[in-house]
């Protein structure tokens, strides 16, 4: 489980930054990946990274601002073009539905993939044997979301040493010792809770929205291993960003410390920052507050760890 960062500017692209996407992948989970958020010329940016448009399983928007959603008709056009497309749901606030109905039809674009849309207004919003989706509403100048992903507790490793002392080879018996079955193996009857450690914690992600600070945010960011905020001015501009709704870097910071979570990754740049030097300051000051700060970077993997309280626990 790992994110991948296709979009990391507010409001407008520019030379160095396109507008807001992440990518979550699950490629060893569910063989799919998520993508949150759909800015413009998203789908240019799934060109130039390891992320195929026929593996993408859910869509997740956070509110209706162009620069989170003008890229999601044409994403949608071209992976309709891939023959054998697997189906795909796309969820987001109301006026999903209306926004990309008015523009498929408007450019008779032919989506022969099942595609499912589901507008919500927050709650649990998915959930399957693997993980579960809840959104929460957050404070922005039209309705805007975050989601928390939580991932099912994983079985626990298997004792290798002592399935090779019992003759236990690789093969179909682990799984079904990992699925809680017994096995005969040699006339001995192994049962999964002599071999099984205990079960691994699932990973918790938190992806928000446009926000200003907001009690709404603790629920959704509560003990979660990575948390990505926006983070759209330094701290100089905190009145700037309380008049149109964003936070700064400090602000998404405290939430982080409050929360409790793992790591902090901040992302929605204004455009006023033209490169890592200039976004250098909102690194530093939110890691005065929050040390395990890290600035999201276009094309850059960040692996989904758990907590250092859950390695320790491991």
């Amino acid at each position: 489980m790992e994110l991948y960062f296709l979009g990391t500017n507010a409001g407008l692209p520019t030379t160095q930054r396109n507008v807001t996407s992440v990518a979550l992948r699950m490629l060893e989970e569910r063989r799919s990946s998520w993508l949150f958020d759909c800015g413009e010329a998203t789908q240019h940016q799934i060109l130039h990274s390891p992320l195929k448009l026929s593996r993408l399983e859910k869509i997740f928007i956070t509110h209706m601002h162009g620069d989170h959603v003008f890229g999601l008709p044409g994403l949608l056009s071209s992976r309709a073009s891939q023959e054998g497309s697997p189906p795909l749901t796309v969820y987001g606030p109301a006026g999903l539905k209306a926004f990309l109905e008015a523009t498929l039809n408007a450019t008779q674009s032919r989506i022969d993939f099942g595609l499912e849309i589901v507008e919500h207004s927050g709650g649990v919003i998915f959930e399957d044997s693997q993980i579960k989706v809840e959104a929460r509403a957050l404070e922005h100048r039209i309705e805007s979301y975050g989601y928390r992903m939580t991932e099912k507790d994983r079985p626990g490793s298997l004792n290798m040493e002592l399935l090779q002392e019992w003759g236990v080879r690789p093969g179909p018996e682990y799984g079904k010792l990992k699925n809680g079955e017994s096995i005969t193996v040699n006339g001995r009857l192994i049962t999964s809770d002599q071999v099984l450690g205990a079960p691994k914690r699932g990973r918790i992600v938190t992806i928000l929205g446009d926000t200003r600070p907001t009690p709404g945010i603790h629920p959704l960011a509560d003990g979660a291993d990575v948390l990505v905020h926006e983070a759209t001015f330094t701290d100089e501009f905190a009145d700037l960003a309380h008049k149109y709704y964003h936070s700064t870097a400090v602000q998404a910071a405290e939430a982080a410390k409050k929360a409790g979570v793992g790591e902090l990754i901040l992302t929605h740049f204004s455009s006023r920052y033209k490169d890592q030097d200039q976004l250098r300051p909102l690194l530093q000051e939110a890691r005065s507050v929050f040390p395990n700060t890290q600035l999201a970077i276009e094309h850059q993997t960040f692996p989904i760890r758990p907590s250092a309280q859950e390695r320790e626990k491991e």
